[in-house]
Protein backbone atom coordinates (compact mmCIF):
# COMPACT_ATOMS: atom_id res chain seq x y z
CA UNK A 1 0.00 0.00 0.00
CA UNK A 2 1.55 3.13 -1.12
CA UNK A 3 0.78 6.46 0.94
CA UNK A 4 1.54 9.70 -0.10
CA UNK A 5 0.46 13.27 1.26
CA UNK A 6 -0.12 17.09 0.32
CA UNK A 7 -2.01 20.05 1.91
CA UNK A 8 -4.30 22.40 -0.29
CA UNK A 9 -3.01 26.00 -0.68
CA UNK A 10 -4.14 28.21 2.55
CA UNK A 11 -4.94 31.35 1.51
CA UNK A 12 -5.32 34.35 4.43
CA UNK A 13 -5.67 38.14 4.36
CA UNK A 14 -3.53 39.99 6.09
CA UNK A 15 -3.95 42.92 8.23
CA UNK A 16 -1.59 45.87 6.82
CA UNK A 17 -0.44 46.89 10.05
CA UNK A 18 2.78 45.27 11.89
CA UNK A 19 0.93 43.50 14.72
CA UNK A 20 -2.01 42.69 12.48
CA UNK A 21 0.53 40.99 10.15
CA UNK A 22 2.21 38.94 13.29
CA UNK A 23 -0.91 37.99 14.33
CA UNK A 24 -1.97 36.46 11.30
CA UNK A 25 1.49 34.48 9.99
CA UNK A 26 1.38 32.76 13.77
CA UNK A 27 -2.10 31.99 12.89
CA UNK A 28 -0.71 30.66 9.42
CA UNK A 29 1.77 29.01 10.79
CA UNK A 30 0.34 27.42 13.46
CA UNK A 31 -2.69 26.31 11.40
CA UNK A 32 -0.62 24.76 8.60
CA UNK A 33 1.57 23.00 11.26
CA UNK A 34 -1.63 21.06 12.48
CA UNK A 35 -2.70 20.34 9.03
CA UNK A 36 0.76 18.99 7.76
CA UNK A 37 1.93 17.67 11.36
CA UNK A 38 -0.67 15.04 12.67
CA UNK A 39 0.93 11.86 12.34
CA UNK A 40 -2.18 11.31 14.49
CA UNK A 41 -4.91 12.11 12.70
CA UNK A 42 -3.05 10.52 9.79
CA UNK A 43 -2.80 7.12 11.56
CA UNK A 44 -6.64 7.24 12.61
CA UNK A 45 -7.53 7.75 8.33
CA UNK A 46 -5.04 4.93 7.58
CA UNK A 47 -6.64 3.07 10.15
CA UNK A 48 -10.56 3.38 8.74
CA UNK A 49 -9.60 3.32 5.18
CA UNK A 50 -7.46 0.08 5.81
CA UNK A 51 -10.04 -1.43 7.49
CA UNK A 52 -13.05 -0.97 5.33
CA UNK A 53 -11.00 -1.57 1.83
CA UNK A 54 -8.11 -3.94 2.52
CA UNK A 55 -10.76 -7.11 3.31
CA UNK A 56 -11.56 -6.58 -0.65
CA UNK A 57 -9.02 -6.49 -2.04
CA UNK A 58 -6.90 -9.73 -0.69
CA UNK A 59 -5.66 -12.73 -3.03
CA UNK A 60 -9.82 -13.78 -3.05
CA UNK A 61 -11.00 -10.59 -4.46
CA UNK A 62 -10.17 -9.55 -8.43
CA UNK A 63 -8.80 -6.27 -8.98
CA UNK A 64 -7.93 -3.28 -6.60
CA UNK A 65 -8.23 -0.13 -5.07
CA UNK A 66 -7.69 3.15 -5.40
CA UNK A 67 -8.31 5.78 -2.57
CA UNK A 68 -7.59 9.04 -1.66
CA UNK A 69 -8.88 10.89 1.57
CA UNK A 70 -9.38 14.35 1.82
CA UNK A 71 -9.34 15.93 5.22
CA UNK A 72 -9.72 19.87 5.30
CA UNK A 73 -7.38 20.83 2.93
CA UNK A 74 -4.63 17.86 3.99
CA UNK A 75 -4.84 14.38 1.19
CA UNK A 76 -3.96 10.88 1.59
CA UNK A 77 -3.75 8.34 -0.87
CA UNK A 78 -3.96 4.36 -0.42
CA UNK A 79 -3.52 2.04 -2.82
CA UNK A 80 -4.67 -1.75 -2.76
CA UNK A 81 -4.16 -4.91 -5.05
CA UNK A 82 -3.78 -5.04 -8.71
CA UNK A 83 -3.87 -3.19 -11.74
CA UNK A 84 -3.96 -6.14 -13.56
CA UNK A 85 -3.48 -9.73 -12.31
CA UNK A 86 -1.79 -11.11 -15.35
CA UNK A 87 1.14 -8.39 -15.53
CA UNK A 88 0.93 -8.40 -11.32
CA UNK A 89 0.92 -4.71 -12.00
CA UNK A 90 -0.25 -2.92 -8.76
CA UNK A 91 -2.93 0.14 -8.50
CA UNK A 92 -1.05 3.40 -7.88
CA UNK A 93 -2.61 6.82 -7.22
CA UNK A 94 -1.25 7.29 -11.19
CA UNK A 95 -3.80 4.39 -12.58
CA UNK A 96 -6.03 5.19 -15.13
CA UNK A 97 -9.67 3.83 -13.99
CA UNK A 98 -12.97 3.98 -15.63
CA UNK A 99 -14.77 6.01 -13.74
CA UNK A 100 -18.43 5.01 -15.03
CA UNK A 101 -21.08 7.37 -14.22
CA UNK A 102 -19.13 9.29 -11.91
CA UNK A 103 -18.59 11.36 -15.53
CA UNK A 104 -22.03 12.96 -15.19
CA UNK A 105 -21.39 15.25 -12.41
CA UNK A 106 -19.07 17.13 -14.79
CA UNK A 107 -22.05 17.29 -17.49
CA UNK A 108 -23.82 18.78 -14.75
CA UNK A 109 -21.29 21.13 -13.75
CA UNK A 110 -20.89 22.38 -17.50
CA UNK A 111 -24.54 22.82 -17.05
CA UNK A 112 -24.51 25.14 -13.90
CA UNK A 113 -21.46 26.62 -15.57
CA UNK A 114 -23.85 28.06 -18.57
CA UNK A 115 -26.46 29.04 -16.73
CA UNK A 116 -24.03 31.24 -14.47
CA UNK A 117 -22.64 32.79 -17.35
CA UNK A 118 -25.97 33.13 -19.67
CA UNK A 119 -25.19 30.82 -21.72
CA UNK A 120 -28.36 28.18 -21.29
CA UNK A 121 -31.04 27.99 -18.31
CA UNK A 122 -32.59 25.12 -16.64
CA UNK A 123 -36.10 25.39 -18.17
CA UNK A 124 -34.63 25.76 -21.51
CA UNK A 125 -36.62 22.57 -23.31
CA UNK A 126 -34.09 20.32 -24.37
CA UNK A 127 -35.64 20.25 -27.99
CA UNK A 128 -34.00 23.71 -28.21
CA UNK A 129 -31.07 22.21 -29.02
CA UNK A 130 -31.83 19.15 -30.29
CA UNK A 131 -34.22 20.17 -32.70
CA UNK A 132 -35.02 16.90 -33.90
CA UNK A 133 -36.93 15.86 -30.81
CA UNK A 134 -40.51 16.61 -31.70
CA UNK A 135 -42.74 13.94 -29.84
CA UNK A 136 -45.19 15.00 -27.44
CA UNK A 137 -43.48 13.78 -24.41
CA UNK A 138 -39.72 14.81 -25.11
CA UNK A 139 -41.05 18.45 -26.13
CA UNK A 140 -42.19 18.89 -22.24
CA UNK A 141 -38.67 17.97 -21.22
CA UNK A 142 -36.23 20.59 -19.98
CA UNK A 143 -32.37 20.08 -19.49
CA UNK A 144 -33.08 20.94 -15.66
CA UNK A 145 -35.01 17.74 -15.42
CA UNK A 146 -32.25 15.94 -17.48
CA UNK A 147 -29.44 16.83 -15.31
CA UNK A 148 -31.55 16.46 -11.65
CA UNK A 149 -32.89 13.18 -13.16
CA UNK A 150 -36.34 14.46 -13.08
CA UNK A 151 -37.44 13.86 -16.96
CA UNK A 152 -39.23 10.91 -16.42
CA UNK A 153 -37.32 9.02 -18.50
CA UNK A 154 -36.45 5.53 -19.02
CA UNK A 155 -35.43 3.65 -21.70
CA UNK A 156 -34.51 -0.38 -22.15
CA UNK A 157 -30.52 0.88 -21.41
CA UNK A 158 -30.82 2.08 -18.02
CA UNK A 159 -31.98 -0.83 -16.11
CA UNK A 160 -32.11 -5.01 -16.19
CA UNK A 161 -32.30 -7.12 -18.19
CA UNK A 162 -29.66 -5.31 -20.24
CA UNK A 163 -30.81 -5.04 -23.92
CA UNK A 164 -28.15 -6.48 -26.62
CA UNK A 165 -29.02 -3.97 -29.51
CA UNK A 166 -27.48 -0.61 -29.30
CA UNK A 167 -28.96 3.00 -30.91
CA UNK A 168 -27.23 5.03 -33.32
CA UNK A 169 -27.80 8.45 -33.35
CA UNK A 170 -30.96 8.44 -35.75
CA UNK A 171 -32.11 5.51 -33.82
CA UNK A 172 -31.74 7.45 -30.29
CA UNK A 173 -33.89 10.28 -31.16
CA UNK A 174 -36.68 8.33 -33.41
CA UNK A 175 -36.70 6.38 -29.54
CA UNK A 176 -37.45 9.74 -27.88
CA UNK A 177 -39.80 11.02 -30.16
CA UNK A 178 -41.89 7.73 -29.98
CA UNK A 179 -41.30 7.73 -26.39
CA UNK A 180 -44.24 7.82 -23.64
CA UNK A 181 -44.24 7.04 -20.21
CA UNK A 182 -44.56 3.57 -18.06
CA UNK A 183 -47.19 4.72 -15.95
CA UNK A 184 -48.02 8.38 -15.34
CA UNK A 185 -44.38 10.11 -14.89
CA UNK A 186 -44.67 13.58 -15.60
CA UNK A 187 -41.54 15.74 -16.55
CA UNK A 188 -40.39 17.53 -13.13
CA UNK A 189 -42.62 14.90 -10.95
CA UNK A 190 -40.51 11.99 -9.54
CA UNK A 191 -36.65 11.13 -9.68
CA UNK A 192 -36.10 8.26 -11.92
CA UNK A 193 -32.33 7.88 -12.47
CA UNK A 194 -31.77 7.24 -16.07
CA UNK A 195 -28.14 7.30 -18.14
CA UNK A 196 -30.16 7.83 -21.82
CA UNK A 197 -31.04 10.85 -20.00
CA UNK A 198 -27.27 11.70 -19.51
CA UNK A 199 -26.48 10.63 -23.43
CA UNK A 200 -29.13 13.12 -24.32
CA UNK A 201 -27.80 16.04 -21.86
CA UNK A 202 -24.60 15.56 -23.52
CA UNK A 203 -26.17 16.28 -27.09
CA UNK A 204 -27.88 19.09 -25.77
CA UNK A 205 -24.59 20.71 -24.68
CA UNK A 206 -22.42 19.60 -27.52
CA UNK A 207 -25.37 21.30 -30.18
CA UNK A 208 -25.54 24.40 -27.61
CA UNK A 209 -21.58 24.63 -27.95
CA UNK A 210 -20.96 23.48 -31.06
CA UNK A 211 -18.04 21.30 -29.32
CA UNK A 212 -17.55 17.84 -28.85
CA UNK A 213 -18.33 16.82 -24.85
CA UNK A 214 -14.83 15.87 -23.87
CA UNK A 215 -13.34 19.39 -24.91
CA UNK A 216 -15.89 20.70 -23.52
CA UNK A 217 -14.87 19.23 -20.50
CA UNK A 218 -11.51 19.50 -20.91
CA UNK A 219 -11.78 23.34 -21.39
CA UNK A 220 -14.10 24.53 -19.10
CA UNK A 221 -13.38 21.62 -15.82
CA UNK A 222 -10.07 19.98 -16.40
CA UNK A 223 -7.87 22.63 -17.25
CA UNK A 224 -9.16 25.10 -15.02
CA UNK A 225 -8.57 23.54 -12.14
CA UNK A 226 -5.23 21.46 -13.95
CA UNK A 227 -6.27 17.95 -14.14
CA UNK A 228 -4.39 16.33 -17.03
CA UNK A 229 -4.86 12.90 -16.57
CA UNK A 230 -8.80 13.24 -17.06
CA UNK A 231 -10.51 12.26 -20.38
CA UNK A 232 -13.27 11.19 -21.91
CA UNK A 233 -11.71 8.91 -25.35
CA UNK A 234 -13.47 8.07 -27.99
CA UNK A 235 -14.35 4.36 -28.24
CA UNK A 236 -12.25 2.15 -31.11
CA UNK A 237 -14.05 -1.11 -32.82
CA UNK A 238 -12.85 -3.12 -30.13
CA UNK A 239 -14.45 -1.18 -27.16
CA UNK A 240 -10.99 -0.24 -26.46
CA UNK A 241 -10.45 3.66 -25.59
CA UNK A 242 -8.52 5.13 -28.04
CA UNK A 243 -6.04 6.71 -26.08
CA UNK A 244 -2.10 7.20 -26.74
CA UNK A 245 0.04 3.93 -25.73
CA UNK A 246 1.44 5.43 -22.53
CA UNK A 247 -2.01 6.49 -21.25
CA UNK A 248 -3.04 2.70 -22.21
CA UNK A 249 -0.04 1.58 -20.38
CA UNK A 250 -1.25 3.15 -17.19
CA UNK A 251 -5.23 1.56 -17.70
CA UNK A 252 -6.48 -1.05 -15.28
CA UNK A 253 -7.45 -4.21 -16.97
CA UNK A 254 -11.60 -5.11 -15.79
CA UNK A 255 -12.95 -7.47 -13.55
CA UNK A 256 -16.49 -9.00 -13.19
CA UNK A 257 -17.36 -9.26 -9.42
CA UNK A 258 -16.12 -13.37 -9.47
CA UNK A 259 -12.86 -12.68 -10.93
CA UNK A 260 -13.25 -13.08 -14.71
CA UNK A 261 -11.37 -10.12 -16.63
CA UNK A 262 -13.96 -8.37 -18.95
CA UNK A 263 -12.21 -6.88 -21.98
CA UNK A 264 -9.15 -5.04 -22.76
CA UNK A 265 -7.32 -2.38 -20.21
CA UNK A 266 -9.28 0.34 -21.62
CA UNK A 267 -12.37 -1.00 -21.76
CA UNK A 268 -15.28 1.38 -22.83
CA UNK A 269 -18.99 0.29 -22.56
CA UNK A 270 -22.26 1.63 -23.68
CA UNK A 271 -25.78 0.69 -25.51
CA UNK A 272 -24.86 4.58 -28.22
CA UNK A 273 -23.13 3.92 -31.10
CA UNK A 274 -22.16 8.07 -31.69
CA UNK A 275 -19.19 10.06 -30.60
CA UNK A 276 -18.61 11.42 -26.93
CA UNK A 277 -20.85 8.28 -25.36
CA UNK A 278 -17.71 6.23 -24.05
CA UNK A 279 -17.14 6.48 -20.43
CA UNK A 280 -14.22 8.83 -18.83
CA UNK A 281 -10.67 7.34 -17.51
CA UNK A 282 -9.35 9.26 -14.66
CA UNK A 283 -6.74 8.90 -12.02
CA UNK A 284 -7.23 9.26 -8.06
CA UNK A 285 -4.64 11.87 -7.79
CA UNK A 286 -6.42 13.89 -10.81
CA UNK A 287 -10.03 13.13 -10.08
CA UNK A 288 -9.17 14.53 -5.90
CA UNK A 289 -8.45 17.66 -7.08
CA UNK A 290 -11.49 17.61 -8.38
CA UNK A 291 -13.60 16.81 -5.35
CA UNK A 292 -10.90 19.50 -3.61
CA UNK A 293 -12.54 21.94 -5.46
CA UNK A 294 -16.03 20.78 -5.02
CA UNK A 295 -15.34 20.85 -0.91
CA UNK A 296 -13.09 23.84 -0.37
CA UNK A 297 -13.96 26.30 -3.26
CA UNK A 298 -10.18 27.07 -3.94
CA UNK A 299 -10.88 27.94 -7.20
CA UNK A 300 -9.32 31.09 -9.39
CA UNK A 301 -12.63 31.32 -11.48
CA UNK A 302 -15.26 32.75 -9.26
CA UNK A 303 -17.87 31.32 -11.84
CA UNK A 304 -16.34 27.68 -11.65
CA UNK A 305 -16.40 27.85 -8.05
CA UNK A 306 -19.71 28.61 -7.58
CA UNK A 307 -21.14 26.00 -10.46
CA UNK A 308 -19.01 23.35 -8.09
CA UNK A 309 -21.43 24.28 -5.73
CA UNK A 310 -24.76 24.71 -7.27
CA UNK A 311 -24.29 21.07 -8.68
CA UNK A 312 -24.36 20.08 -4.52
CA UNK A 313 -27.94 21.11 -3.53
CA UNK A 314 -30.70 19.38 -3.63
CA UNK A 315 -33.05 20.09 -6.35
CA UNK A 316 -35.61 16.96 -5.99
CA UNK A 317 -36.83 15.68 -2.20
CA UNK A 318 -36.69 12.04 -2.32
CA UNK A 319 -37.64 10.68 0.78
CA UNK A 320 -35.92 11.05 4.55
CA UNK A 321 -33.02 10.06 3.75
CA UNK A 322 -32.46 10.71 -0.02
CA UNK A 323 -32.35 14.05 -2.45
CA UNK A 324 -31.34 14.20 -5.71
CA UNK A 325 -28.95 17.56 -6.56
CA UNK A 326 -27.45 17.77 -10.61
CA UNK A 327 -26.23 14.45 -10.93
CA UNK A 328 -24.92 14.55 -7.05
CA UNK A 329 -27.14 12.50 -4.27
CA UNK A 330 -27.95 14.17 -1.12
CA UNK A 331 -27.89 11.55 1.70
CA UNK A 332 -29.24 12.50 5.02
CA UNK A 333 -27.84 10.51 7.76
CA UNK A 334 -29.57 11.83 10.90
CA UNK A 335 -26.19 13.71 12.30
CA UNK A 336 -24.16 13.75 9.13
CA UNK A 337 -25.22 15.27 5.34
CA UNK A 338 -23.14 13.48 2.85
CA UNK A 339 -23.34 14.48 -0.88
CA UNK A 340 -22.14 11.87 -3.17
CA UNK A 341 -21.86 10.13 -6.29
CA UNK A 342 -21.23 6.19 -7.43
CA UNK A 343 -21.04 4.70 -10.59
CA UNK A 344 -20.37 1.32 -11.40
CA UNK A 345 -20.15 -1.48 -14.47
CA UNK A 346 -19.72 -4.63 -15.19
CA UNK A 347 -15.76 -4.24 -14.77
CA UNK A 348 -15.58 -1.30 -12.88
CA UNK A 349 -16.71 0.88 -9.98
CA UNK A 350 -16.39 4.59 -8.63
CA UNK A 351 -17.48 6.28 -5.87
CA UNK A 352 -17.25 10.12 -4.86
CA UNK A 353 -18.55 11.17 -1.33
CA UNK A 354 -17.98 14.95 0.21
CA UNK A 355 -19.25 16.00 3.61
CA UNK A 356 -18.95 19.43 2.92
CA UNK A 357 -19.70 21.11 6.24
CA UNK A 358 -16.72 19.10 7.62
CA UNK A 359 -14.39 19.58 4.62
CA UNK A 360 -14.07 15.64 4.32
CA UNK A 361 -14.48 13.53 1.26
CA UNK A 362 -13.66 10.12 0.00
CA UNK A 363 -12.94 9.02 -3.57
CA UNK A 364 -12.97 5.32 -4.25
CA UNK A 365 -11.78 3.83 -7.59
CA UNK A 366 -11.96 -0.29 -8.09
CA UNK A 367 -11.33 -2.26 -11.51
CA UNK A 368 -14.19 -4.64 -10.57
CA UNK A 369 -17.59 -4.84 -10.69
CA UNK A 370 -19.71 -5.05 -7.61
CA UNK A 371 -17.62 -3.16 -5.54
CA UNK A 372 -19.96 -1.54 -3.02
CA UNK A 373 -20.37 2.52 -2.26
CA UNK A 374 -22.15 1.59 0.34
CA UNK A 375 -18.61 1.42 2.33
CA UNK A 376 -18.10 4.59 1.68
CA UNK A 377 -21.25 5.88 2.35
CA UNK A 378 -22.20 4.44 5.69
CA UNK A 379 -18.79 3.36 6.90
CA UNK A 380 -15.99 5.15 5.41
CA UNK A 381 -17.13 8.47 5.47
CA UNK A 382 -19.43 8.99 8.72
CA UNK A 383 -15.92 7.04 10.62
CA UNK A 384 -13.88 10.02 9.39
CA UNK A 385 -16.48 13.18 9.81
CA UNK A 386 -17.56 11.58 13.59
CA UNK A 387 -13.75 10.73 14.77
Amino acid sequence: MQVRMWAGSTRLWLRRSSAGLCLSLLFLLGWTRAILADPEMDAHVRAIVTENIAPETTTGHPGGVAAAVYVVGHIQFFNFGLADEAERRPVTSDTLFNVASVRKVFEATLVALGVLRGELRLDDPVNKYVTELHGGYISRVTIGQLVTHTSGLLLPTDHPPWPSASYSLAEFVDTLNAWTPHASEEPGKQRIYTHAGYVLLQLALERRYGVPIGQLVESRILTPLGMHSTLIPERGRDNRAIVPPELLQKTVQGYSDRGTPIGSPGNQQGYFDFPGTGQMFSSARDLVTFMAACIDGNVADPQLREALRMTQREAFHIDKEFGQAMAWENVDLGDLDIVDKPGGLNNASAYVGLVPARKIGLLLLANRGEFSHEIGRYHILPALARQ
